[in-house]
């Protein structure tokens, strides 16, 4: 399999020769800055520009005016109106724009303008499976499960028709996050585990989710300047044993479905849209209290993980080992996970049990770590920055703040985005969060649309704090 990832043109995942125009790239970079890196990468005598081993190295994010428009309107929302964040594709009708919100092309050419000749890297969430979302209905979609050619021929085509137009703006990168909360749930959510969903079992039976992911990776990894990371969850979701490996291979196989080879993802991204803390320094899995280890705290729950960093390195281990190179590459959504503000705690937790330990001592402030939507007290968190640590491409903000998850109440709505009783603030919970209360905010709008009261709490309980 590593054979068929090294044959790619122009991928990361190159043989000895597409490393040495790496190390050129490089070191031309030094005198002539990042443009003429960039230019380096064109091939001689040739239309294919060579990929880069991370995209966000050297590169702007692009900001999008909508986004940042409605941040800067808030209190304080100058501070970070200036940030990068995703731009998300959840619907077909996303990819042309409209009155309220601009399109795939004027996102690009608005981020060329914004570049001014130099690198920029500009973040999409290409999310519109058949069947989307197949545990949670607050971000269902508009395709039917079997509807696997309109996916392909509607929205995965345009989307790429778009992107070979710019494909030879060598200042230009395209990172596309591919299918939050698709493969993950093949997993975690069908039938043998009690957490199982009717409609992800049919999902899993109708191999639409792997279809559809194999397709988008195909299509929009043949093209030079776009860099694929596929969803890969977060640690509160495949941290344990049972899922981790299992969850990689399943995303291996993706990989190689619909025309797609492994060399078509440049990596993964974990915590996109969630809540899960980068770090945990206040207690590790090698603690114990009173003989009880912190794995069998009910918070830590024999996960084999404490925080999104960790993960990330562990998952990319087990991508690894599932079939993907090994310099493959991780993103971490640091959008949401900061959990500031005057509740984060200095230290451990008192030592009279092992739950109170922790439980004084973590920064994740949820009730459970199965909460997912508009989760009350989080914070802002790292802000975007390239190779922040080992093995990872960035940080990100791929979840534009202030974009609420769902809705608290039903709204009826033209978007097919359902009501998910865990945006309830007085839902007692599922299989899927421990049978605990939902943690989530009132008064919330349907996801995506601008959430006021939500922005304002993530940029006071921001961390590192927001000046």
């Amino acid at each position: 399999m590593r054979q068929l990832a090294d044959r790619h043109r122009g991928s990361r995942r190159n043989s000895r020769a597409g490393r040495l125009i790496g190390t050129v790239t490089a070191a031309l970079a030094l005198t002539l800055g990042p443009l003429g890196a960039a230019g380096f990468a064109q091939e001689s005598g040739s239309d294919v520009q060579a990929k880069l081993d991370n995209p966000y190295e050297g590169a702007q994010l692009y900001v999008n005016p909508d986004w940042s428009a409605k941040a800067a309107a808030e209190p304080g929302g100058h501070a970070v109106a200036d940030e990068g964040t995703g731009v998300w594709l959840d619907r077909i009708a996303a990819i042309e724009g409209n009155a309220e919100a601009m399109g795939l092309r004027e996102h690009l050419d608005t981020a060329l303008q914004q570049a001014d000749g130099k690198p920029i890297a500009v973040q999409l969430v290409v999310y519109d499976l058949p069947g989307r979302d197949c545990a949670a209905l607050a971000s269902s979609g508009e395709l039917e499960p079997e509807e696997i050619g309109r996916y392909k021929n509607d929205y995965i085509n345009p989307i790429r028709d778009i992107l070979r137009e710019y494909s030879s703006r060598s200042n230009l990168r395209v990172v596309t996050t591919i299918e939050p909360d698709s493969l993950p749930n093949l997993v975690t959510n069908t039938s043998g585990r009690p957490t199982a969903t009717p409609e992800c079992d049919e999902m899993k039976r109708n191999g639409n989710y792997v279809e559809g992911v194999g397709y988008a990776l195909a299509q929009l990894g043949a093209i030079d300047n776009v860099y694929n990371y596929v969803d890969a969850g977060h640690h509160g979701w495949l941290g344990w044993d049972s899922n981790l490996q299992p969850a990689a291979d399943v995303m291996f196989d993706a990989a190689n479905a619909a025309g797609a080879t492994p060399a078509d993802v440049h990596g993964f991204i974990v915590n996109t849209a969630n809540y899960s803390a980068l770090k945990e320094e206040n207690f590790s899995l090698t603690d114990s209290v009173n003989g009880q280890p912190v794995r069998q705290s009910k918070w830590v729950d024999w996960n084999q993980y404490l925080d999104e960093l960790s993960f990330a390195q562990g998952f990319r281990q087990a991508a690894v080992s599932a079939g993907f190179p090994s310099d493959i590459g991780m993103l971490i959504d640091t959008s949401r996970n900061g959990w500031g503000g005057p509740e984060r705690p200095t230290g451990p937790g008192p030592r009279t049990s092992v739950d109170a330990y922790v439980d004084g001592g973590r920064y994740d402030r949820r009730i459970h770590p199965g909460n997912w939507c508009n989760q009350a007290g989080a914070g802002l968190g790292e802000r975007p920055q390239a190779s922040p640590a080992a093995g990872i491409d960035a940080y990100v903000w791929m979840k534009p703040p202030g974009e609420s998850d769902g809705s608290s109440t039903e709204i009826p709505n033209d978007e097919d985005k359902g009501f998910d009783r865990m945006c309830d603030p007085t839902y007692q919970g599922n299989a899927r969060n421990g049978y605990n209360p939902s943690g989530a905010l009132p008064d919330a709008p349907i996801s995506g649309k601008w959430f006021p009261a939500q922005f304002q709490q993530l940029l006071k309980n921001a961390y590192p704090p927001v000046s």
